[in-house]
């Protein structure tokens, strides 16, 4: 008997348990419901029994910078006025104890076994900065593992392992794109170091996007218990198939936890293994999601695509045809509902292939065909000390312009860096965001910036014009004095 005769037998037993009168005595009726919840045992009993062979601990050493401890070297004057209470083995012993440096720190998470050559599949944040990497299999055997590749955009990275010989099981993928709401959802990892936890809960949305945790999101969420350490395990379905990998959870909320699809981690995986680096389409545009004002605007209805609010000169959709003002409903004969929607489905088509596109121009429908571009890659930018609404804004130069795809006609300022808990973090403020107006007045360069800030109260709120991926929103940010 499969695990799909046990779900219909045990749903089916159960829902008509509650629709009708059971035959017979209720000790009968009793022992034929214990029956069915035997049967649910056992399903899940058979999930857990396959898949924890596939699941193993990941232990990362990296290494962080631990402050230095000013005026207390050796040479100091720091032990001259104690140089009568203590002798100099004292002063030897407690130099050579303060950390010093950089100093290795320990973290854990989980991974899922992949193939039975020794790919392993676990989250970016797991193995970010790893020094050095130990994969624990089910039987306790170690290996040390190497990073194939990591995707910060999507959270996902591949490690090898060498199996020496050793015999692998791999996991099962399955299909996350059949995934409902409501049905069985299964996490296995090791929260907290305890090694292979399974919990159990239900799908309880689909297509989560605008979390704020990676650039694509379509996360699967689930009430099955996701902790600390779980993360780069899997989110299992009553087939024993993995429909998710396990990546975040809402710290301030029991029972919301968060897995990348398993069709999107195979996609960014088979890149990682054959190139190192993942490879994504790119249109250059600007896109944000069509408001009601802005539907009746345009004469559409909310919902029904997205609107175009910036073309990048010179790049695939400005050669192609598309204008600002454009509403894209359809990309790939795939109908278009909102930004995230089209961004992930834009980065998944790969360079140099064409792409039929339907807009709304005019209130008339238009097919455009754009051969797609190459993704540019991303920079860091640097951390310095925030202002008084908890952030730091920069010149928007030209290379940075160009590295961030903003247009070379765009003016403002870049914001750098955002302080954690802060005024522009709560207001929903990220880096990368160019700043173009501050209470109305417009935003040219950083001086600009620095001269309306200066003009504020201390205790005064300011409201800033943000533009992010051709998204202009104006934002109210409290003063953090």
């Amino acid at each position: 008997m499969n695990y799909k005769t046990i779900r219909q037998i045990v749903l089916g037993g159960l829902l008509l348990s509650l629709l009708i009168v059971p035959l017979g005595t209720p000790a009968e009726a009793a022992e034929d419901n214990m029956a069915q919840l035997e049967l649910l045992e056992g399903a899940f009993f058979k999930v857990a029994e396959e898949v924890k062979p596939a699941v193993v601990n990941i232990s990362t050493v990296y290494k962080t910078k631990h402050p230095e401890v000013k005026g207390f070297d050796k040479d100091s004057q720091f032990k001259g006025p104690f140089k009568d209470f203590f002798d100099e083995d004292f002063f030897n012993r407690f130099f050579d104890n303060i950390p010093r440096g950089e100093i290795p720190q320990k973290s854990l998470g989980s991974g899922l076994i992949v193939s039975t050559d020794g790919y392993i599949l676990t989250n970016n944040h797991v193995v970010e900065g790893a020094e050095k990497i130990e994969i624990r299999l089910s039987d306790k055997t170690k290996f040390q593992g190497e990073i194939i590749g990591k995707d910060p955009k999507t959270d996902i990275a591949v490690v090898k392992i060498d199996p020496q010989g050793h015999k692998l099981i791999a996991a099962k993928l399955g299909n996350s794109d059949k995934s409902r709401v409501g049905q069985w959802a299964i996490a296995i990892g090791n929260p907290f170091g305890l090694d292979r936890t399974v919990t159990v809960g239900v799908i309880s949305a689909t297509g989560r996007s605008d979390i704020g945790i990676t650039t694509y999101e379509n996360f699967i969420q689930t009430d099955a218990s996701i902790n600390k350490g779980n993360s780069g395990g899997p989110l299992v379905n009553i087939h024993g198939e993995v429909i998710g990998i396990n990546t975040a959870i809402v710290a301030t909320g029991q029972g919301i936890g968060f897995a990348v699809p398993i069709n999107m981690a195979r996609h960014v995986m088979e890149q990682l293994i054959a190139h190192g680096e993942v490879v994504r389409g790119w249109m250059g545009i600007a896109i944000q999601k069509i408001t009601e004002e802005l539907a009746k605007q345009f004469g559409v209805e909310p919902g029904s695509g997205v609107l175009v609010g910036q073309v990048f000169k010179g790049d695939p959709a400005d050669k192609a045809g598309i204008k600002v003002g454009d509403i894209i409903i359809r990309f790939a004969d795939t109908p278009i509902t909102d930004p995230a929607q089209l961004s992930r489905l834009a980065a998944s088509i790969p360079p140099n292939k064409a792409v039929k596109v339907i807009v709304i121009r005019d209130k008339a429908e238009k097919t455009i065909t754009i051969t797609m571009g190459k993704q540019k890659k991303e920079t860091k930018l640097t951390a310095t000390q925030a202002d008084k609404y908890g952030m730091k804004v920069q010149e928007l130069t030209p290379q940075l312009a160009k590295k961030f795809g903003i247009t070379e006609e765009e003016e403002g300022v870049l914001v750098s860096y955002i302080k954690p808990g802060g005024p522009a973090m709560r207001a929903g403020i990220r880096t990368g965001d160019v700043i173009v107006e501050v209470n109305r007045r417009k935003v040219t360069n950083l001086k600009d910036y620095e001269d309306i800030i200066a003009s504020v109260e201390p205790d005064e709120s300011i409201v800033v014009l943000r533009l992010r991926n051709g998204n202009s929103l104006y934002v109210a940010i409290e003063s953090d004095k």
